[in-house]
């Protein structure tokens, strides 16, 4: 009797297409490099076609399903996330006070450009416009699904399901199994390009610093989790590798919605809740961004001579948790959001804004991953509220 070989799982495929990416970056000839660079332009514009529809088939569903408690739910998540997010911001300037000063001591401004521009260009293009922006999918999701909890409409809520299963049924067939290709696609340019690792090297220190308290943040975060929820916090941590290193690759917490969810709901959270709790913090919550933003702001203002007054960083980092609720889920998309208040609130001029965003463009995965792994664990605490409730049956 033939036996079947055993599948390889998503994990190891993404780790091998980004060593894969930098391993030919290094010779691949540029009409080559291109090739993929248009494929990834393709599918990047599908994905940006499809996330709108992925958070309304999957958000609106969800609450209605929450049933009358969903507008008090949306409340409380919502406020975990923006305290998830503050709590970062705070411990990135703590850290970065204490440890900047040395670690820049003896550095000078460098005159850098944007790594995305140094990029190599797709033959060609097709655009794909969304039906709707990312907030205007998220907004409609919360005025249907809380809706759904008051009038009592079968044949809504039975067209919410069923166009839940199609958005399901396109994860699961054309997203998910192309994130290997689309992966290796933009470590290939990357490294072809070589603007990124210029970048890294000048600020190789405070990147350093940055991704060590990525990982404390995220060791914070699911003790939490684990304590509220009696789980083990490695444990659950582990379950949600594969989000993580998916979003080393794509760089767009949207984008890797798909493999987080179905991460949630392997670690133990009810598909309900998930499914509820991880396409809307994939838009509010970005815990990793906020600490990268606070940490290289700093950094910048220390290279500059800039006066940096306690009072003003907690202002900008209370500011910065409420505007990263409109930054897209796309790569990039948070520290572009952040733009007006460095101008506003620092007074960064134009050369230190492009110098913040070409730091981080650079390490832009680093906190994507950071912001969609925390989003199982504050899914797994508004799992165990909601239980503890009854409010939802466990699906």
């Amino acid at each position: 009797m033939e036996t079947s070989r055993p599948r390889l799982g998503l994990l190891p495929k993404i780790l091998i297409a980004i060593v894969l990416g930098i391993v030919c970056g290094q010779f691949f000839p540029n009409g080559l490099v291109r090739v993929f660079v248009t494929f990834n332009g393709l599918f990047g514009n599908y994905l940006g076609f499809v996330i709108p529809l992925i958070i309304l088939g999957l958000i609106a569903p969800a609450i209605s399903e929450l049933g009358k408690g969903a507008g008090k739910w949306l409340a409380v998540t919502t406020a975990i996330a923006y305290c998830s997010t503050m709590f970062a911001g705070l411990m990135g300037f703590g850290v970065s006070m204490a440890l900047l000063p040395r670690l820049l001591q003896g550095k000078t401004v460098v005159d850098l450009t944007n790594p995305e521009d140094a990029l190599l260009a797709p033959y060609f293009k097709v655009e794909m416009p969304p039906v709707m922006g990312v907030m205007s999918a998220l907004l409609l999701a919360f005025v249907v699904g809380v809706a759904l909890t008051v009038v009592k409409s079968d044949v809504i809520r039975r067209g919410l399901v069923e166009f839940r299963e199609i958005v399901e049924l396109v994860i699961v067939k054309t997203v998910i199994p192309v994130l290997p290709l689309y992966i290796f696609g933009i470590f290939l340019n990357m490294t072809a390009a070589g603007e990124v690792w210029r970048v890294i090297s000048t600020f190789l220190g405070v990147i350093v610093m940055v991704f060590a308290l990525t990982a404390v943040l995220l060791l914070i975060q699911y003790s939490v989790a684990g304590a509220i929820a009696r789980r083990n916090p490695l444990t659950m941590l582990k379950t949600l590798m594969p989000a993580y290193v998916t979003a080393l690759g794509t760089s767009s917490s949207a984008a890797t919605i798909p493999v987080t969810l179905r991460q949630t709901i392997v670690s133990g959270v009810s598909e309900s809740v998930a499914s509820f709790v991880i396409p809307l913090c994939a838009t509010i919550h970005l815990a990793g961004s906020t600490i990268k933003i606070t940490c290289f702001s700093l950094a910048v203002m220390i290279l500059y001579g800039m006066p940096i007054k306690t009072s003003v960083i907690i202002g900008f980092i209370m500011l910065l948790g409420i505007m990263m609720v409109a930054a897209p889920g796309v790569p990039g998309g948070a520290i572009m959001t952040a733009t007006a208040l460095l101008t506003s609130q620092l007074g960064f001029n134009e050369a230190q804004v492009g110098l913040m965003i070409a730091t981080y463009i650079a390490i832009d995965s680093f906190g994507t991953a950071t912001n969609v792994t925390g989003d199982a664990a504050i899914a797994a605490v508004v799992d165990t509220l909601v239980e503890r409730d009854g409010g939802m049956a466990r699906a």
